[in-house]
């Protein structure tokens, strides 16, 4: 995790600690700037006033470029996560120009949590959204969503397929065109909640047999879509595929993630899979 003397520091301290008790896992704190006894002090007794305490706690102090120290050290250890504060919404300047999250979530090779919501007290999380649109990497973003939710006691995943309103390209003028682009609505929702479903009923059982999940097919723009649909039904976790090689002209026009990251709907789980194979 990477952390700044931020007013959310607490908050995010706590959380870092929750996840890494909750996967028992070893959590790594890294601050780029100059290290004072001042600041150590201050960030251990953060971290020794958490009433979670992993086994397996170390903190980093390193001078540099921060997203270039973190995308280092997420390398150099080995890192299956990293984790970082985020802001709900970033201004046209930071849209363009990048803002730390931004640039560490294109370039990381690891999978990338985004907290906006930090809590000192712990907010149990309910309901996960997951993308479930076809890609090489859906069926283990899917596995992987089941595995976090028994991990996290969430009770609820919602499947969402996101379906490109090219594929329902027909010219809506009188009342028979009109049930003709209904019909084939209805086949591609039915095509999709099928091919998600069953790649949900071939997970071993003791990862669904305590969550309440279900699909969703939702029309529109990849990205936009999935992220109006985690705010409306006010999720507390949207799980994303990770996309890689985003080059210049990527970055001018949105693309799928870059729609949740320009307006964060929640805390976003981006999810490299080959870490989580």
């Amino acid at each position: 995790m990477g952390f700044a003397f931020s007013p959310n520091l607490k908050a995010n301290v706590y959380e870092a600690l929750r996840m890494a008790s909750f996967f028992n896992g070893e959590l790594i704190f890294f601050h780029v700037g100059t290290k004072t006894s001042e600041k150590v002090s201050r960030f251990m007794d953060l971290v020794k006033s958490s009433p979670v305490q992993p086994k397996k706690i170390s903190v980093r102090w390193e001078i540099g470029n921060p997203v270039s120290v973190l995308l280092k050290a997420s390398e150099s250890f080995k890192a299956d996560l990293i984790i970082l504060g985020a802001l709900k919404r970033e201004n046209v300047v930071k849209f363009y120009m990048g803002s730390i999250a931004r640039k560490i979530t294109r370039r990381s090779n690891c999978s990338i949590l985004l907290l906006i919501n930090p809590s000192v007290e712990r907010h149990p999380c309910q309901h996960i959204v997951v993308n479930g649109f076809e890609s090489p990497q859906t069926k283990t973003t899917i596995e992987a969503s089941f595995i976090i939710a028994n991990a996290l006691g969430a009770q609820k995943i919602s499947l969402v397929e996101e379906i490109s309103r090219s594929e329902v390209d027909v010219s809506v003028d009188d009342d028979r065109s009109l049930r003709r682009a209904t019909l084939k609505k209805e086949k591609l929702s039915r095509r999709e909640q099928t091919r998600v479903s069953d790649f949900v009923k071939k997970l071993p059982l003791k990862l669904t047999k305590k969550i309440n999940w279900k699909t969703q097919s939702i029309f529109g723009k990849r990205g936009y879509s999935i992220g109006h649909y985690a705010k409306v039904v006010r999720a507390d976790l949207l799980i994303m595929n990770a996309e890689k090689n985003l080059g210049f002209f990527d970055r001018l026009f949105t693309h799928d993630i870059e729609h949740i990251l320009a307006e964060l709907p929640t805390d976003v789980l981006i999810l490299n899979s080959e870490k989580s194979e």
